[in-house]
């Protein structure tokens, strides 16, 4: 059992207009994408920055992100949720399942950045500093929630208060299964990866994780503007806004509930 946070709610801290609450979808260890994103982006001391996990794996720096949120957490009120890669990592770590399957979805790239420069192929354990680990196991929160959104990495059962959900929802169910929750309160996301490039948008949730590490973009959502801000591993910036974005209709969720309760 890992020995995360439970939980964190923001309930007291917008005492002046110029505060931002920042969400950036999963990393997956692309440090190009992420440091160019914070170099527009710039979270002050004033803004929560909400990442939704999915840190390591995949991407060619997995090492690199952790030290950037590390950091991160001296600059701005870093609010970092885990995802099932970094509880995939920590079962590795912790010996407590084999590794072949974690190195064959995106485990090997995570060692590697993780060995010394002179044998980018060792993947000895010893090189993972504890301050990693530290961060993942103990620093790390389940999920976030505010007034208004609840902040998960993959998903949430619609019956059930953040506090009572299952790993199973939390981690591994996909988007695709996203449902109104029963505070009323809309949902963000990541874990699904969106190939288009652009967040997939439901009436009560959204999924940010536009698939950095292959040919997508790294997002960070204003929450309270609706402006999104993309990065890429090149280097590019893009600007959205969830406004102009394709949202499902409301027909086909409602459509898709009265199926599950069928």
């Amino acid at each position: 059992m890992l020995s995360l946070r439970r939980s964190c709610t923001a309930t007291d801290k917008r005492k002046n207009g110029r505060m931002r609450t920042l969400v950036i979808g999963d990393i997956h260890g692309c440090t190009n994408a992420l440091h160019r994103l914070l170099d527009v982006v710039r979270p002050t001391h004033d803004d929560i920055l909400i990442t939704l996990g999915d840190y390591v794996d995949r991407g060619p720096d997995s090492r690199g992100v952790i030290d950037t949120l590390i950091q991160l957490e001296s600059q701005t009120q870093l609010k970092p949720l885990i995802g099932n890669h970094e509880i995939l990592f920590l079962d590795v770590l912790a010996h407590k399942i084999d590794p072949l399957g974690w190195l064959r979805v995106g485990g090997s790239e995570t060692m590697q950045s993780y060995a010394p420069p002179e044998n980018k192929h060792d993947i000895a354990w010893q090189h993972v500093p504890h301050e990693h680990i530290d961060f993942l196991q103990n620093r790390c929160l389940r999920h976030f929630e505010d007034e208004q959104h609840l902040y998960v990495h993959a998903n949430a059962n619609a019956y059930f208060s953040l506090q009572d959900q299952s790993d199973d929802w939390l981690f591994w169910t996909r988007f695709d299964d996203a449902f109104p929750h029963v505070s009323g309160k809309k949902m963000i996301c990541g874990h699904t990866a969106q190939k288009s490039g652009l967040p997939m948008i439901k009436p009560f949730a959204i999924c940010i994780d536009t698939w950095a590490y292959g040919s997508g973009w790294l997002s960070c959502l204003d929450v309270t503007s609706g402006k999104i801000i993309q990065a890429n591993q090149a280097g590019e910036i893009r600007h959205l806004d969830l406004n102009d974005l394709p949202q499902e209709p409301l027909t086909v969720t409602m459509t898709s509930i009265s199926k599950q309760q069928a």
